[in-house]
């Protein structure tokens, strides 16, 4: 599909990766709408971009509905915003559960439905979710967020193949550890030794390929990060104990309490 031209609706606009999304897909010529929580953000958007800022919490279920509604016509909708939701599933709220998986899960599945029946009748557009590794196969301290990302990857391609032949597609792209945003950039832990991450502006290149080439999934990350995630998704035992040994328990903590604010 081509971007230029088209309306993109970016959730999420106000991160690392989202700024990234937004520059990218303002240099292919997209007519951006960025949401986020954080207006003073979304301003440096428009300041900088000519973006179309709408304020939004996604985590409010009417608020969803009414940002489908406020965003107009909307040809491509990357749907990239995200709680990190670290830590043990013992140590959260029922509130702090459904918060979670309504911004991770909820919201970009509702906006898909909202947003794609235009986009079918007019026989172009775009469905894009950003979802991350942790969709392939799971990690210690992440069981909620792990619940998303793999329940965001199960229904962007089933949503692929109910609308195939429909003119809209649907990708999904899955970051690994990303440096200059995400958990590392929020907590000021650093990655155990080997471990190599990709930038934010590489997120946003896979994304626009994504939408550009109609791909299905696109994942982006290292090679052995690549592999390991998929030798894990099938040998779940095996993927656990590795990980137990290459992410100390300390540096897990770490992070899950420096994002504990977020929940």
């Amino acid at each position: 599909m081509n971007i230029k031209g088209s309306t993109v609706l970016l959730t999420g606009a106000s991160g690392g990766i989202g700024n990234a999304l937004a520059r990218a897909l303002a240099a292919r010529g997209a007519h951006l709408v960025v949401t986020g929580r954080r207006a003073d953000a979304l301003k440096q958007l428009e300041t900088s971009l000519g973006a179309r800022p709408l304020v939004a919490d996604l985590s409010d279920r009417e608020a969803v509905e009414d940002l489908a509604e406020r965003a107009g016509p909307v040809d491509i909708l990357v749907a990239n915003a995200a709680l990190p939701s670290s830590g043990p599933l013992l140590d959260y709220t029922s509130r702090q559960i459904d918060r979670s998986l309504d911004v991770n899960l909820r919201a970009p599945l509702l906006l898909s439905r909202l947003l794609a029946p235009r986009m079918v009748a007019a026989g172009r557009g775009h469905l894009v979710m950003i979802g991350s590794i942790s969709g392939r196969t799971s990690s210690p301290s992440a069981s909620l967020y792990s619940a998303a990302k793999f329940g965001l990857r199960g229904f962007a391609h089933s949503l692929r193949q109910d609308l195939h032949g429909t003119g809209v597609g649907v990708s999904l792209v899955q970051p690994g550890f990303v440096r200059d945003a995400g958990m590392f950039a929020d907590t000021g832990a650093t990655p155990p030794a080997g471990i190599r991450t990709v930038s934010p502006e590489q997120v946003a290149a896979s994304a626009l390929r994504a939408i550009e080439r109609n791909r299905a999934e696109v994942n982006v990350a290292p090679l052995e990060l690549r592999l390991g995630s998929a030798i894990g998704g099938l040998f779940p035992t095996l993927a656990a104990a590795a990980q137990r040994g290459a992410s100390p328990a300390s540096l897990v903590q770490q992070i899950a309490q420096a994002q504990r604010h977020q929940r």
